[in-house]
Order: C-alpha cells, then structure tokens, then sequence
C-alpha cells in the first residue's frame, strides 16, 4: 500500500514539472516570436525623453526580459528635427511597421504611450489595420487613461507626487494639452474623481480644448485662500507645452498670467513617464496586450 502510494505522489510530481517546463516552454515560445513596439508623440527635449518615453521603455523591457522592445514616434515633426540636429534616427509607424514586415516578426503589440484615446491613438489604430494580414496576430494595448482603475491609480501617483505642496494656502494645477475627440472628456472626469477623493486644492486645464486656464483662474479666485500655485504638466513628456505654455516667461504662459494675478508660482517641469507607479500602469497594459495572443 505504501509502495503503491509513493508511486502515486511521484506520478503526481511528475505532471506537476511537466505543466510548469511546458508553461515555462510556451511563454518562451511567445516571448521569442513577439516583439513590442512602444509608440510615442516623441519630443525635441533629450533629457526629458530619456527621463520619460525612455523611462516607460526600460520599464517594459524590464517586465518582458525576453522580448524585442521597439521605439516608433507618430510626429514626423519631431523625428525630422532630431535626425537633422542631433543625428538621432526613429522610425514613424509606418517605418516600424515595415521593418516589423521585412524582419519576419509574427506577433506584433503595440503599446502607445498616449495619455487618452483620442485622434493620435484612433490614428495609431487605423494604421495597424492596413498590417494586419502581413503578421499572424496584431494587438494594441491600451492608453494610459482608459478604465476606472486607471484613474484611480494616476489620481494616486501625482497626489502622492505633490503631497508636499498640500499645505491648505497652496493650488496644485496640472496642465494637459486638450483635443477636439471626445476623449477630451477624461479631463473633466479626472477633476470630478480628484474632488471626490477630497483634493479639492488640484485643478486639471488644458492648453488647447476644456477646461481652459480661465476655468483654473475662475476656480482659484473662488476659493480666495491661495497664495502659491504650482504648475505641472498632465503629459507624458515635460516638452515644448510645459517649458512654454507653462512655465515659459513670455506674458502669455500659465506661470506669467498668474503671477500677473498676485500668486507665486512654481513650475514642476516633469513628465507623468518619470513617475515609477505610471510607468507601472503601462507596463500593465502590455501584459494585458501580451495576454491577449492567442
């Protein structure tokens, strides 16, 4: 009887290394055959980059040790200033795309580094559509914004970031950059969720679409406590939007305008991709990519 059940708990054993070298043995076989694409605005400012974009990469390849990790910018703008100024080569989409083709990748995921799912992110979508039958599986992750836990977790990243400023006579105000899509509604709802979690001192504007700074301007005055506001930009990058619009000293910036207005301002000039627990949430977003291969 024993002998009978020691050769039980062997068989047993036996399946049980079986089930993890095959599970080990397909998630290698994944790993070897995908290669994700981390696609961004990109930007001019080499610093902020590797602090940010650059951030978000190492970030991912960290999490998937194992796979090609890929760089691919959508401003053509920004590709061509950095070839002719620095010399530094990136592919567009449709460059990475093709060379995806040519280098006889199966698997593609592509992880966007947008904040929202607005016209970039529909963009990046519809390009992917015209490449789909040129690889076996296409997936594209999601963008930072985009599910309730998600906004549950930025609100707590840049609350935990500033919560040195919380002092009771200080505006903490975070500037995007706005779109006419109807995404454009995720900074409103990022207000709404801010105030009810009880930061009633954070303010969310955007450069180019709602809330605009006079809707910022109008709601500091209407409290009248504050003396201090400090400006930070709701993007991935502390680029061109936060070293001008924002913090630049020409009458017309975030910084001047409300100086202007008797506060004194302090400028924070640092992307959302250099916070650790932001770049975790797009890391979660290619798991769930990767997750999603058949």
């Amino acid at each position: 009887m024993k002998k009978k059940t020691a050769v039980v708990w062997i068989m047993v054993l036996i399946g049980v290394l079986c089930m993890a070298g095959c599970g080990k043995g397909n998630a290698q076989k994944t790993a070897e055959n995908t290669t994700i694409l981390v696609v961004s605005f990109g930007t001019s400012y080499n610093e902020n980059r590797d602090l940010t974009i650059g951030a978000i990469e190492e970030s991912i390849k960290k999490a998937f040790p194992g796979y090609e990790v890929r760089r691919a910018f959508t401003s053509q703008m920004i590709i061509d200033k950095l070839k002719e100024r620095d010399g530094l080569e990136i592919d567009n989409v449709e460059e990475a795309l093709d060379r995806a083709v040519a280098d006889g990748i199966k698997n593609l995921v592509v992880q966007p580094t947008h904040l929202m799912d607005g016209y970039e992110y529909t963009d990046l979508a519809d390009a992917l559509k015209d490449y789909e039958g040129k690889f076996d599986q296409v997936v594209l992750g999601k963008p930072l914004l985009s599910s309730d836990d998600d906004f549950e977790a930025v609100i707590k990243a840049i609350t935990d970031k500033t919560s040195s400023y919380d002092d009771g006579q200080t505006a903490i105000c975070f500037m995007g950059h706005g779109t006419e899509a109807d995404s454009n509604s995720v900074y409103t709802k990022l207000q709404e969720e801010l105030k009810s979690a009880g930061f009633e001192n954070y303010y969310i504007g955007t450069v180019e679409a709602e809330p605009t700074l006079d809707t910022v301007r109008a709601a500091l005055k209407e409290n009248g406590a504050y003396k201090k506001v400090v400006l930070e930009p709701l993007m991935v990058v502390a680029g061109d939007h936060a070293n001008n619009d924002m913090a630049g000293d020409e009458d017309d910036s975030w910084k001047a305008i409300l100086e202007k207005e008797g506060y004194e301002v302090e400028c924070l000039l640092e992307g959302l991709g250099q916070v650790e627990s932001i770049q975790n949430i797009y890391v979660e977003h290619t798991q769930a990519a990767v997750d999603s291969l058949k």
